[in-house]
């Protein structure tokens, strides 16, 4: 015993030995820091947070192998916006020396670093936690030492380890940023009252906190979450349930401002719960009440760290309750407030409580309790009708809590910058003094007052940019090029076939005859990678062009965009410009605006990318065989010349594949997150000359000249509709089955589309997509929509049936094409296809275009949707049969 008792005591004088030094070490770092200028922080900060992005998959799953909690996909999501919506809510914000000088009001602002930060970091969010912290650090120039939860260790230091590194290459002091090795209560004890740390900032229990604000230093610390939500009669109630599910299940439940129960106005009641029922929630009957109210709280008083970040089935299970598999919430229907309810406190996973409340007074005073009960001054939500400013008022004006949202999910809602761009983006969410908390906002650069947030729920802006010129017609090549006699030097870009077939001749002949100084690149692959691109930049440098031109398919079109901003901007790294982003404008890494030294000028000559007139190129890195889909308005060419004389001849493999791909776009376009009235007609146009055009085309060539003419225009006018509603989970997948097996990109669309349609087609999503936008699960509607337009299923209720019959009707046109029926058939031998099938599943989860998809997917439903595609599934047989029954 005694033996024990001197180990123990060698092993804390140990402990606190390396802790002295550590903090030594990272002030001593922090003093130098604090001399640095705002242009070497901001680099410090940006280099930083682009290395947590790229980190961002590889964080998430060491988090959950460690902790065991919550979901991979969604822990990518929290570490990507803990760099990217973190960068860029700072990105701009002076903290070095003088922040703000108005002279005429006489007032001045003058920024210093606080020193050392104690950055105490939870088990629930253990790497988006660390990533937030450090990057604020480092924005205000103070130095910070983690003590990491011991059952999330690993992960933490290894995301401090990738901070911090990323910041000393860009010339941070090597120390900056510290941690305990080893945590124990015992040292993130007395890192806190170290006399060389000068500010506590907590994330965690309430008895972390309590202890940082026990400690003796300045803290920051946040209070427990035990949001209520109130559903009142004017409420869309669609809207409401589906971002409460949103939310609640997001990461599990382990969000601190995640609902913990709801409260609805009688008189919608009923439909409220038939809601819940309807998008796949359980409501638990006595018996399951009781069974898991134990489980909840064995103690009845002490949350069971058992359920955290656990699945809504997994929890039943422990508890004994039988429901289904994919069963989303447990919901408990409760009468009381207090210690005696459990289901009325925080719940930390997917558990609600459900409140009945006669008048919208009372419900009001129910969320109110619920807040005194256990989440004080943290978050609160309303979903009403945006016009009742009385209700919204009465609730504001109740509420004691630093964040009072209205219409929106709390998950998302409460972090910022998501659904209200006015709420500050962060991870540590303060409670002011109503949650014993010494800031009441959002944790940001600087925190000195209490501020109460009331943030409604607002939509994105959204855009639309296409070429400024677009010529076409047959024959408007020669008027179009003729509009830009006034360039000197124009490279062309191109592969060799434009040579063969004469189209390089045709401009050429138009080019000289304007006295221009003509060169040509014609060794674009079909898979345009960064050694051609390179290649390329050798002649354009030396060329110095102000017209560049590509001719092509989608190849020389895609190679051109990436020459053309490479030759603009030639200090960017491609690893920088394929950095992937969750917002256009909030990347981390911006494009610059191209036109400076040459006009770009695209001519396609297959009907099918759409490039001419889109922000997108698709480029190769043939190191790794990777497909990236890069996306900016930047990218978005001059002028586009679609003109159907170079088309005529297609070959007919080649008209199946770019027509099944103009398809897909317009699919994609009209189903996305981001579709808008400007998109939706042209890509309802584009589908019914894909389906009025396509086979004619492919059955008489050049004998049809009409079908050539249409379906050429089809592809820009989908080409318009994808460039500004982006496009979805289908060409994600086929960027990397395309990319790793050479399978040409329409083909890829097609043997996935089906597939990927009926995955989408569903009322009941394992996860929805995270923009504003996104209201409900809708995207069965919008096929449903395309379904009766092209004249398919003219029944007015069925939403189902419409979607089977756009299934058949794709099917049946791709067998006229003589697409084949599988991946499998298509040869990819199956040994080579299951040794890349992780792989794939992971890149397409992470490709550029799964944000716009109207059902955010699971990696492993990605996994599921490549094996049906590689070996069929009697997908028209089913249909058929299914059709026939009705």
């Amino acid at each position: 015993m005694a033996e024990t008792k001197k180990n123990t005591t060698q092993n804390d004088d140990a402990g606190m030995k390396k802790l002295n030094a550590v903090v030594e070490q990272v002030k001593a770092a922090q003093r130098e820091y604090a001399t640095f200028d705002q242009q070497t922080v901001d680099r410090i900060f940006r280099a930083a947070a682009m290395a947590a992005a790229r980190n961002r998959i590889y964080l998430a799953k060491i988090a959950v192998a460690e902790t065991g909690m919550g979901v991979m996909e969604d822990k990518v999501i929290k570490n990507h916006f803990a760099s990217e919506y973190i960068y860029n809510s700072y990105k701009d914000t002076k903290t070095c020396g003088v922040i703000t000088d108005d002279d005429s009001f006489g007032y001045k602002q003058i920024a210093e670093p606080i020193g050392i930060i104690a950055g105490v970091v939870p088990t629930t969010n253990p790497t988006a936690t660390a990533i937030f912290k450090s990057l604020l650090a480092l924005k205000t120039r103070n130095g910070i030492v983690f003590s990491p939860h011991p059952r999330a260790k690993k992960c933490t230091i290894e995301a401090a380890k990738i901070v911090l590194n990323a910041a000393v290459e860009a010339g941070a002091p090597k120390n900056i940023i510290g941690w305990i090795e080893e945590p124990t209560m015992q040292l993130s004890d007395a890192l806190m009252r170290h006399p060389g740390i000068n500010l506590i900032l907590a994330t965690g229990g309430p008895g972390m906190v309590h202890a940082a604000y026990s400690s003796g230093k300045p803290a920051i610390g946040v209070g427990a979450g035990n949001t209520p939500v109130v559903i009142d009669a004017t409420a869309d109630i669609k809207m409401a349930v589906s971002s409460v599910i949103m939310s609640k299940t997001f990461d599990n439940g382990v969000i601190c401002a995640s609902e913990q129960s709801v409260i609805v106005e009688k008189s919608v009641y009923e439909a409220v719960k038939d809601e819940f029922i309807l998008r796949g929630c359980y409501f638990l009957n006595k018996k399951e009440k009781a069974a898991v109210g134990r489980l909840i709280m064995p103690d009845g008083h002490k949350l069971n760290a058992a359920i955290v970040g656990q699945s809504a089935f997994k929890i039943a299970q422990m508890a004994g309750v039988k429901v289904p598999e994919h069963t989303k919430i447990l919901i408990a229907e409760c009468s009381v407030v207090g210690d005696e309810e459990i289901f009325s406190h925080e719940k930390l996973s997917p558990i609600l409580g459900f409140y009945k409340a006669e008048t919208f007074e009372e419900a009001v005073d129910t969320a109110e309790a619920l807040i005194e009960l256990g989440g004080a001054g943290h978050t609160s939500v309303l979903y009403t009708d945006e016009a009742n400013k009385a209700n919204k008022e009465l609730f504001q004006k109740t509420m004691h809590t630093g964040r009072t949202l209205i219409n929106m999910p709390s998950s998302q809602g409460a972090i910022g910058d998501v659904y209200n761009f006015r709420l500050a983006p962060s991870l540590t969410l303060g409670c002011g003094s109503w949650g014993g908390n010494s800031v009441s906002e959002n944790i940001g650069v600087k925190h000195l007052m209490n501020i109460k947030s009331v943030a409604e729920r607002r939509e994105n802006m959204y855009w639309y940019k296409v070429p400024q010129k677009i010529y076409f017609k047959r024959g408007a090549l020669k008027l179009a090029l003729e509009e830009l006699k006034d360039k000197k030097r124009a490279f062309i870009i191109t592969d060799k076939s434009m040579e063969t077939f004469g189209y390089l001749a045709m401009v050429r002949d138009v080019l000289e005859n304007l006295g221009m100084a003509i060169r040509v690149f014609s060794n674009i692959k079909p898979d345009p990678d960064l050694a051609t691109i390179h290649e390329a930049l050798h002649i354009t440098d030396a060329f110095q062009p102000d017209l560049i031109i590509a001719l092509g398919g989608g190849s020389p079109m895609d190679a051109g965009k990436m020459i053309w901003l490479m030759y603009e901007n030639p200090h960017m790294s491609f690893e920088d410009i394929a950095a992937r982003f969750m917002d256009i404008r909030k990347r981390i890494y911006p494009l610059p605006e191209l036109g400076k030294k040459a006009t770009m000028v695209a001519i396609p000559t297959t009907s099918g990318t759409g490039s001419e007139v889109t922000p997108f190129t698709i480029i190769t890195d043939e190191r790794t065989n990777t497909k990236y889909a890069i996306t900016d308005y930047a990218l978005t060419p001059d002028m586009a010349i679609v003109d159907p004389e170079f088309v005529m001849n297609m070959p007919k493999s080649l008209t199946a594949f770019s027509g099944l791909d103009v398809l897909v776009h317009a699919i994609e376009a009209y189903t996305s997150i981001f579709s808008t009235n400007f998109t939706e007609g042209q890509a309802l146009e584009a589908l019914r000359l894909v389906f009025k055009y396509l086979k004619l085309s492919y059955d008489e060539g050049a004998k049809n000249p009409n079908a050539r003419e249409k379906m050429h225009y089809a592809a820009t006018i989908a080409g318009m509709a994808f460039a500004n509603a982006f496009l979805g989970l289908c060409h994600s997948m086929a960027h990397k089955l395309g990319g790793i097996f050479h399978v040409p990109h329409g083909l890829a669309n097609a043997l996935l589309i089906s597939y990927v349609i009926e995955f989408n087609a569903t009322e009941k999503p394992t996860k929805q997509g995270l923009f504003p936008q996104y209201k409900y699960p809708f995207v069965k509607g919008r096929y449903a929509k395309i379904s009766h337009f092209l004249g398919l299923d003219n029944s007015k209720d069925d939403k189902g049936q419409k979607v089977d019959k756009l299934v058949l009707e794709i099917e049946k046109l791709k067998r006229g094409l003589n697409i084949p029926t599988s991946i499998k058939e298509y040869g990819i031998p199956e040994a080579d296809f299951m040794a890349k099938l992780d792989e794939m599943s992971e890149l397409a989860f992470d490709d550029q275009c799964t944000g716009g998809n109207a059902r955010y997917p699971l990696v492993s439903e990605i996994k599921e949707l490549f094996l049906k595609a590689y070996y069929g599934e009697e997908l028209v047989a089913q249909k058929k049969a299914k059709s026939a029954k009705k």
